[in-house]
Parts: structure tokens; sequence; C-alpha cells
């Protein structure tokens, strides 16, 4: 395990079973956090199915966009439900807001009487309930394609609309016939690569299929790709004084990479600093169980990296924190065993029957310490999904797993170790093992 372990970290930054080395959070690797209101009213279906959807949709658009080891998770606070996206790499907030733009749900616009593009919209029934609904991406399906004319040598955009779409566009398209219909994002219209606004002429009725026409073939695979992405069945934005804004983020802040690099230098130096600490007190104090400790936590630190590489876990400022902290909580219970086979030793039992009663009477301990540290990771760990609190997350997460290792470290490896040394009688002096002499034996 320990060999497996280590050939899978070394480099740290090596590509393991389709892994590209440790996963490093905003506060370590630089990037964007953004959050956004999703707007839910008038929506049809259980708000939490709903918002799953739309995580799943932003999470493939996304990874289209080739942004590395994005993380979309779902906030719901007092009934309101947003998007918090986290955006390695792209630490430039207006970047960024230019790649969350795209996650706003694509709305078709006609010109009214003065010239200005207004939503297009029609009466549909739903549910038996007449409503007028503004054609949008929500209602293309996913398999919209590029082709060419056989007979022009166009480039053609083959889209087609679910039930609901196919009536909106009927009514639409037979109102605007020779007219234009423009797509827009947000406020803003889309534009093709000449900076011209894309806005094709309805040139037949459509209902459930149609084709759009006079785009190039690199606007054209652009908005194939955005609406092949998925559907959005709510826009994003935020509350500016009651009002849904579209596209506006409700909180936003950027980390610089260089910050992140110091923040790493500097979590690589306190580790440093307190295993060496650590290991001075445990050898010095406990001796030879004290140096079998020490390997025990070598080996403990190379399978808790490997694991944190190999899920992988996103690896937080205070996410290294909780691991470093785990590094002094993994030696907690070899102090409990090793003050109990000293116990032992003074009441008069052999080596190795110390050893077994030292793990056998500290076990309880243990659990029971363990356990109420699991209690507490498991609470933050929730508080920090429910209240957006990511690094909390991180901190719990890397401390609950640092933490169970611990245990499995301390009650086979170390345990293992001993065994040995004291089944070999290889070293049989009292003071190896923290004990002055060991007084006459009392039995087994």
């Amino acid at each position: 395990m320990f060999g497996f372990a280590l050939w899978s970290i070394v480099p740290l930054d090596r590509n393991v079973l389709g892994r590209e080395g440790l996963r490093l959070g905003l506060d370590l690797a630089g990037g964007s956090y953004l959050v956004y209101q999703a707007d839910l009213s008038g929506i049809n279906g259980t708000e939490d199915e709903i918002m799953d959807g739309v995580k799943g949709v932003i999470e493939r658009r996304i990874n289209a966009l080739g942004v590395t080891e994005p993380v979309v998770e779902i906030q719901k606070h007092e009934g309101e439900y947003s998007i918090a996206i986290q955006l390695p790499g792209i630490a430039d907030i207006e970047k960024a807001r230019e790649t969350i733009g795209l996650f706003t749900v694509l709305e078709f616009r006609e010109q009214d009487n003065e010239g200005n593009w207004v939503p297009a919209t029609g009466i549909v029934t739903v549910n038996g309930t007449e409503k007028e609904l503004v054609l949008s991406s929500r209602y293309f399906k996913e398999n919209t394609y590029v082709t060419v004319s056989q007979t022009t040598t166009e480039i053609l955009l083959v889209f087609e609309m679910d039930e609901t779409g196919a009536k909106l566009f009927k009514q639409i398209s037979t109102r605007l016939l020779g007219k234009q219909l423009a797509i827009f994002l947000g406020d803003e219209p889309l534009r093709g690569e000449d900076g011209t606004i894309i806005a094709p002429t309805v040139q037949a009725v459509i209902e459930d299929r149609g084709q759009i026409t006079g785009l190039s073939l690199t606007d054209a695979e652009e908005l194939r790709r955005v609406l092949n992405a998925g559907r959005i069945p709510v826009p994003l934005g935020s509350y500016v004084n009651g009002v849904f804004e579209p596209s506006v983020p409700l909180y936003e802040r950027t980390v610089d990479a260089t910050l992140g690099a110091d923040s790493i230098h500097k979590s690589i130096l306190a580790a440093v600093i307190g295993i060496v600490l650590l290991l001075l007190f445990m050898i010095l104090y406990y001796r030879l169980p004290g140096l079998v400790a020490c390997l025990s936590l070598g080996i403990y630190g190379v399978v808790l990296l490997a694991i944190f590489k190999l899920v992988p876990v996103t690896l937080t400022l205070p996410g290294v924190a909780g691991f470093i902290l785990s590094l002094g909580m993994a030696v907690d219970a070899n102090v409990l065993i090793f003050e109990r086979m000293k116990e032992e030793l003074r009441g008069g039992r052999s080596l190795a029957a110390a050893v077994e009663a030292g793990f056998n009477r500290a076990w309880p301990a243990i659990r029971d310490s363990n356990i109420t540290t699991f209690i507490a990771c498991i609470v933050l760990f929730w508080l920090g999904g429910t209240l957006g609190a990511f690094m909390v997350r991180g901190f719990a997460l890397t401390l609950f797993i640092g933490v169970a290792l611990s245990m499995f470290t301390a009650i086979v490896i170390t345990r293992t170790f001993l065994r040995l040394i004291t089944g070999s009688q290889l070293i049989t002096n009292p003071a190896a093992y923290g004990v002055t002499q060991f007084p006459a034996k009392r039995g087994t």
C-alpha cells in the first residue's frame, strides 16, 4: 500500500490513473468565484430537481469551454436558490463574467414600431392555463447541428423545438414572416465574428423544426455548442432593488495566482515546522515506540496525499490546514497507546503483553475521541454546503479523511511494527521504551 501510494504521488503533478496531479482550490491555484441567483418565478416543477438540472447544464457548458476542474454548487438560503461557480485559472473577473454570461437563457427578440428590440412572445396553453411566454433557448432540444445546403452551399444551423416551443415558434414566425428575429444574451445581442447582430429573417412558418441561414461557420458552430450544451430552465443573475437582473452576479471575487503560490509556500513551511517538532517530541519522549510512530506517520502522510490525488480532493488553504491538523491528531492515538504500554510495563507485564494490552485498553478512548471529531466534521461539511462556505467544507473533508486514516495507521501499522520488534527480542532495554526499568514480571 505504501509503495503504490508513493508511486502515485511522486511527483505531485504526475498523471496517475487519468488524474492530473493534486487538485488545488481557488485560494491556492488562483481563479474566480461567482454566485448567481436563480429566478424560479413562473417555473413549474420541483425546485430541487430544476436546480439539479441547472447544475448539470452549467457543468457541461463549463467543460465545453475547457476550464480546468470547475466546481459548481447549489446553494439554498431562506427559500432562495443560487448557483456558486469556481473557475480555477481564470483570475480576470471580466473574463469570468464573460464565461458565466453563456449560462443565461438565450432570448429571441423582434423589433417594435420604433425599431427597438423587444422580447418575441406568444400565448401558449400550459397545463390548461394560457400563458404569455418569451421564445428562448429553454425550448430547444439538444440536437442542434450545423450542415451545408446541397443546393446553395449555405451554412445551415438546424434545430428542433419541444412541444411548447413548437406552439410558440409557430405563432411568432407566422407574425414575423419577412421580418428579423434577433438572438439576445441577457440585454446584449449576439454578434457574429464581423460584429453585426445575429438577426436572421423569418422566411417560413416554423413549428417543431427549423433552420437558421446567413451565419458564418464559426458563428454557427458557436451557437450550436451553446444550444446543445443544455437548456437552462431558469435565468441566472441577481435581484437589484427587487428587480431581477440577468447575468449580474450576486457575489464575485478573484484570487491572484501569485497570492496562491505564496499561500502554498507558507503552508509547506508550517507543515515542515510542525512535523519536525512532532518527530522530535515523539522520539525524545517515547524513544523506540516514538520512532515507530514516526515511521507510521510517514506512511500515513504518503497514503493521505495519494487519497487526495486519486479521489481527487480539491485542496484549499483551510483544507491544507485540516491536513496539517490531522497529522498532529494522527499521533494522538499513539500517545494514548504508548502511555498505556508504559503503565503495563511498570506493572510487570512482558513487552509483548504490554503492547497488546496498551492497544486494547487505549482503543475505547481513541474510538470515542475520533467519533466526536467525525461528528464535528460532518456538521461543518453540511453547514458549509448549506451556507456556501466551501472553504469550511474543504477543511472538514480533509480533516475527516485524515482522522479516519490515522485510526488505521495507529491500530494496524504501528501495532504491526511493535509486534515485529517485541517478537524478535531485538531490543529489550527498558530505557528504549521510555521506562527506567522493568519490574519483576507478574505474568502475561
